[in-house]
């Protein structure tokens, strides 16, 4: 995880927390690896993220889900 005072990287940072398995379970919808798909859907996943319903076979620790909203809150930069 980056410092707070560093920008998050959707390559760096976001794309790596999404596992194939994840991606495989999206495509019907979007592209987990895809910043533009990831960009149109940030506020949905990140809902899904809170609530604990994604990824399906378990949610993510506070720690990743914080890292996705200061993502979204810093732009979604590549």
């Amino acid at each position: 995880m980056p410092p707070d005072d560093q920008p998050v990287s959707f390559a760096q940072h976001i794309k790596p927390l999404f596992r194939e398995r994840d991606r495989q379970s999206m495509t019907f919808a979007f592209d987990l690896w895809d910043v533009d798909d990831v960009r149109s859907n940030a506020d949905a996943i990140l809902d899904r993220l809170q609530e604990g319903t994604m990824p399906c076979d378990g949610g993510w620790s506070s720690d990743q889900v914080e890292l996705f909203g200061r993502w979204i809150a810093t732009g979604k930069l590549d």
